[in-house]
């Protein structure tokens, strides 16, 4: 089966205004929902903004995250329940 980008839905973001890292909650078609990690956003010299991989995590992201997974854990389990 091929991809198809129309069955791709992202359900809930966050973004670490220091670092610029940004982490999903995903879902394709009718799969269950899974945590992205990714990508990195930036503003470029001209001031537009741009994306660029997540790479090696700064201490700083690694703390934003863990404060973060709390929230993401509760809101994962609400799309579990509601499947279920």
């Amino acid at each position: 089966m091929a991809y198809d980008a129309s069955k791709d839905q992202v359900l809930d973001t966050w973004e670490n205004e220091e670092t610029g890292l940004q982490i999903s909650i995903n879902r394709y078609g009718d799969g269950e929902p899974k945590l992205q990690i990714g990508p990195r956003t930036y503003t470029k010299k001209d001031g537009t903004r741009g994306t660029t991989r997540t790479g090696r995590l700064s201490m700083a992201d690694v703390l934003w995250l863990e404060e973060t997974m709390v929230e993401v854990r509760d809101r994962m389990n609400q799309y579990f329940l509601e499947e279920g």
